[in-house]
């Protein structure tokens, strides 16, 4: 078969994957209006590629194909990771098709090597093209790897539960028309908490709570377990989930108003600080683990210098971008600009400032909050793992700020 017939074939069963994806086969609870930069994006580049295809050099034909068969792998992921819970014909064939491309584009740049002048300038020259394709790939095409198996691959399945107290099954819905499904332990002390995201990791300091006396909620957020939506490990514009959380805790017996809280870890306390930002419902927050979700927090991070920062810049801005495109959401607001808009109610920032997940950004987010903010620093802890390092302190500080923040 011709090479351009192959290279086309190959890329037409990609995009046959893309268009399933987003418009044949959307998310449950999902329209496709929320998916066409997402779908039609990707679908133009690939187009663009099997136009451009036969025109190109041959170095520049292999480069192509390797490019795309990587992503095309990339693709098969989603496919793969929800395999059992979900068929996903074109996802699988997304996968040899990648393969397909990546011996194709190997073939092609073997066949066109150079093989005159002389000896020693032509092996420096492809030392420094696989030096090249190297970096290239370590600061765009895993970045935008990344960016799409965290934008489509969520949890797909509901952890045991150990909240140790008695609990119901409970659903919600959010704004924008998802049911949401989760967890409650009731209130004892007319207070409730929010332990978000998912029912896994928060199950600690929910189990924590409940001993205590707080009626403490534990759900799947949107894309994740039993939950409808698409999902997006970076939580960008996933607050209304946190939003329909306090709604539903509004509307049960035995949470008194104003006495709503939430703790959140990782990416879950960046999400909580954005929606306490804008939602003076949640009269208090504990976030632990918080640390950088997009470019301009990214900007921010300490340590990196000269050569290093400079492709740092590069890989945030294709791993920003990439999310965007891929999650249909625009950025969300630097957290140093939303924190001060929680003032004057409480904020414990808990931060593990040398896991090396950008938590030392925590110091600016605790400055830029102001007197109503308590900076927590543990230095001996991984991400989010203080209630493991200090479990007595861990709750004696957290219980004891819901105390004095939702007490009566």
């Amino acid at each position: 078969m011709p090479p351009t017939l192959l290279f086309r074939t190959a890329v037409g069963v990609i995009a046959l994957h893309v268009a399933d994806d987003n418009f044949i086969h959307p998310e449950p609870g999902t329209s496709l209006g929320q998916h066409l930069v997402s779908g039609l994006v990707p679908l133009a580049l690939l187009a663009l590629a099997a136009w451009a295809y036969p025109r190109l050099r041959g170095g520049l034909q292999g480069g192509l194909a390797l490019a795309l068969g990587v992503l095309g792998i990339v693709g098969g992921v989603e496919a793969l990771h929800y395999m059992g819970t979900d068929d996903d014909l074109t996802g699988y064939l997304s996968v040899p098709a990648g393969l397909l491309l990546i011996g194709l584009g190997a073939t092609t740049l073997w066949r066109t090597r150079r093989v005159e002048g002389n000896l020693a300038w032509r092996y420096s020259r492809r030392a420094l093209v696989t030096f090249g394709a190297f970096v290239g790939f370590s600061v765009v095409m895993l970045p935008l790897g990344v960016a799409y198996i965290t934008t489509h691959a969520g949890r797909s399945f509901v952890p045991a539960n150990q909240l140790g107290a008695a609990y119901e099954d409970v659903s919600f819905k959010t704004g924008d028309g998802l049911t949401l499904r989760g967890w409650y332990v009731p209130s004892r002390n007319g207070a409730a908490v929010i332990s978000f995201p998912g029912r896994k990791g928060p199950q600690k300091p929910a189990r924590m709570l409940a001993r205590h006396g707080y009626g403490v909620l534990v759900f799947d957020r949107r894309g994740e377990g039993r939950s409808e939506g698409k999902s997006n490990s970076w939580g960008w514009r996933g607050t209304k989930d946190i939003e329909a959380a306090i709604r539903f805790l509004e509307r049960r017996p035995d949470v008194e108003p104003g006495r709503i809280g939430g703790i959140g870890l990782s990416v879950g306390g960046e999400m909580m600080l954005e929606e306490a930002a804008r939602n003076p419902k949640l009269a208090a927050v504990v976030s632990e683990g918080a640390g950088a979700r997009t470019f301009s927090e990214d900007m921010h991070e300490e340590g990196a210098r000269g050569v290093d920062k400079a492709l740092g810049v590069i890989v945030s801005a294709v791993k920003t971008v990439s999310i965007a495109v891929f999650s249909n959401q625009s950025p969300p607001a630097n957290l140093e600009t939303l924190t001060p808009k929680i003032a004057p109610r409480p904020l414990l920032l808990i931060a593990a400032p040398n896991s090396g997940h950008g938590e030392e950004l925590n110091r600016r987010y605790a400055r830029a909050a102001g007197s109503n903010a308590t900076l927590w620093e543990i230095p001996e802890s991984g991400h989010v793992g203080g209630i493991d390092k200090r479990p007595q302190e861990y709750e004696r500080r957290v219980v004891g700020f819901f105390d004095r923040a939702l007490g009566r």
